[in-house]
């Protein structure tokens, strides 16, 4: 099995700054790419950047040029750094992973969620 622990959420100020942290653990051969969503109350989940094994990110058109996602593949673990935050970033936030098991089974983990709340 594969657990997504997410860290980092919070309460901030609008154009104030959060870090987010999602470490990987369990049986994994390898991480292929690793993705941030976020549900607003409402909402549809919605994909926020994503990352490739490879370092390609992409990036939702409403987060490009104040959020980065980064990853460290030696501790299996993704990063979304969330600058110039506005009151419409607030959501909760999900990790999402696409793994390869040591018993070479391909499958999404998701993590349990991280609140991020952006007063005005």
């Amino acid at each position: 099995q594969v657990q997504l622990v997410e860290s980092g959420g919070g309460l901030v100020q609008a154009g104030g700054s959060l870090r987010l942290a999602c470490a990987a653990s369990g049986s994994i051969r390898s991480i292929n790419a690793m993705a941030w969503y976020r549900q607003a109350p409402g909402k549809q989940r919605e994909l926020v950047a994503r990352i490739t094994a490879g370092g390609s990110t992409t990036y939702a058109d409403s987060v490009q040029g104040r959020f980065t996602i980064s990853r460290d593949n030696a501790r299996n673990t993704v990063y979304l750094q969330m600058n110039s935050l506005k009151p419409e970033d607030t959501a909760v936030y999900y990790c999402n992973a696409d793994v390869t098991t040591y018993g070479s089974l391909r499958t999404s983990y998701w993590g349990q969620g991280t609140q991020v709340t952006v007063s005005s």
